[in-house]
């Protein structure tokens, strides 16, 4: 075949006539200088605060500081192959993460990425990490409780649905085992997980997963891991886009259950960002918007009213302290933005108070308002007993010639600490702790040794289920104690204590 020249013009001028190419703008700039996770970049005009910059490779960063002539970025991932001279487009694009359903069951890193190797997460939809909290018209009172399954919160420190509560210790206390019995007690219930690991080792963070697939929570959680190995910037977001996902099922009427695990790490990254940003230090080496960085995060945490869907973020904030130290700078600012706190004591747990929650210290802002009417009854006055109980207690010690009141007010107090000790990962559903509370403040177990009271309240349950099963059911349904119900539950303690030779009280 041969081709003439004329038709080869022709065919050239054809393609000329009717190529169109597509206008592509951008914003561009490029990298000055990177190292320890923070890139500066120049050219970038029209940059917004917190937009998403395109690093070559794909590599996303974060616009954080506006200067005149240059933008200070910290990169979300690996920066080993950036160097000075790339160029960097902006995205038009606030910081974002993926939300949705599907992302129930998984374990996915700050940015949404999958971490469990079970495949792409179909989203629905992109939410702000950053986002304005709720107003005070549009919120809710808080009146619902959160059952954590564990005895000495619920009766003493409830936490109601849109509340933030503080879960304050030092290591190694037990304060992620409370977190995860939270968590494993709301199966079957009506009330969405999410667990944030900040600056966590991924065995640890591994633990928890396995712990709650066994228990078979997985299937209402998320879990948002920026591990100890992880940058700076993706811990310092971690949280941000836990609260995201939140905001998702929030906006949606649910409610929701988030644990963040925990800010003081998170202090501990954005105060490396900052100081790398060259951002002037303060107390501590902290920047001076610390206080603003954990308030902005938490106040999102709320009750909404009907007219705005019902839905609630209901938080559980972790912070570790270091020797029982709470006047330090982290400590003293979480306490101040939250609604109360759970203070774990390394004496308590060493000494075999497991949870080693300190009752005279920790406090719920929010109260009865979070409890059923069945608990607000019988935990009255067991945070009564407990009280006088601690204040003899230390009188008790210097002196061996008491009277019989003392004495006996000292072995209530005994029996009642030892009944609020708990083992890890069997949270207690509401009806049983109303029922052992009830057993030991009216006096059903003052004959009980010390050491036998776990395996009283273990037996007298499972006795009181087989033989009056309509206690239990009552109280499980309607969360009252009805004067009906207490004759019952009386009658039911009665026989239980005359069938294994304990004492029953006069009425």
């Amino acid at each position: 075949m041969v081709l003439k020249l004329d038709d080869i013009t022709a065919k050239i001028r054809q393609q000329i006539e009717f190529f169109e190419a597509p206008i592509e703008e951008a914003d561009v700039g490029t990298v000055i200088s990177v190292g320890d996770g923070i890139a500066r970049v120049a050219g970038l005009r029209n940059v917004m605060a917190s937009e998403l910059l395109e690093f070559p490779g794909g590599v996303l960063g974060i616009a954080l500081n506006l200067e005149t002539n240059q933008v200070g970025a910290v990169i979300m991932g690996d920066y080993e192959h950036i160097e000075a001279g790339n160029t960097v487009k902006s995205t038009k694009r606030i910081a974002s993460v993926p939300v949705g359903e599907a992302l129930m069951g998984r374990v996915v890193n700050a940015i949404g990425e999958p971490l469990d190797g079970k495949g792409p997460i179909q989203n629905a939809g992109f939410y702000p990490v950053e986002k304005i909290a709720p107003g005070v018209i549009d919120r809710a009172n808080v009146d619902t409780p959160v059952q954590t399954g564990i005895m000495a919160i619920d009766a003493m420190v409830p936490v109601g649905r849109g509340q933030r509560e503080l879960i304050i210790g030092d290591r190694q206390t037990g304060k992620t085992a409370i977190a995860v019995d939270a968590i494993i007690n709301q199966k079957g219930k009506d009330l969405l997980c999410i667990y944030v690991a900040i600056g966590q080792r991924q065995g640890q963070v591994a633990q928890v997963v396995a712990t709650l697939e066994e228990q078979g929570a997985m299937a209402y959680t998320i879990v948002v891991v920026a591990g100890a190995s992880d940058p700076a910037p993706m811990q310092y977001i971690a949280p941000y886009s836990g609260c995201a996902m939140a905001e998702y099922f929030m906006d949606k009427g649910k409610e929701v259950l988030i644990i963040y695990d925990d800010l003081s790490k998170h202090a501990w990254a954005y105060r490396q960002i900052s100081l790398l940003l060259r951002r002037p230090p303060g107390r501590e080496a902290y920047p001076g918007d610390l206080f603003y960085l954990h308030s902005r995060l938490l106040e999102r945490s709320a009750k909404l009213s009907k007219a705005k869907g019902g839905g609630s973020i209901t938080a559980l904030p972790i912070i570790e302290t270091l020797a029982g130290d709470v006047s330090a700078y982290v400590p003293t600012n979480v306490i101040s933005i939250t609604d109360g706190q759970i203070f774990l004591e390394s004496d308590l747990f060493y000494s075999g108070q497991r949870p080693a929650i300190n009752a005279g210290v920790s406090v719920s802002r929010v109260g009865g308002d979070a409890q059923t009417k069945a608990m607000k009854k019988v935990a009255g006055q067991l945070r009564l007993d407990l009280a006088q109980y601690r204040s003899l207690a230390a009188f008790a010690q210097f002196g061996s010639d008491l009277d019989q009141a003392t004495r006996e007010q000292l072995e209530r107090g005994m029996r009642l600490t030892e009944l609020l000790k708990q083992p890890q990962y069997r949270p207690l559903p509401l009806e049983d702790q109303v029922i052992s509370i009830y057993a030991f403040t009216k006096g059903y177990g003052r004959t009980v040794p010390v050491v036998k009271v776990a395996e009283y309240v273990e037996k007298m349950l499972q006795f009181i289920k087989s033989n009056h099963p309509g206690v239990s059911q009552t109280i499980a349904d309607k969360k009252v104690l009805t004067d009906d119900v207490e004759i019952s539950l009386r009658s039911a303690l009665a026989s239980y204590n005359q069938s294994v030779g304990y004492d029953v009280p006069k009425s």
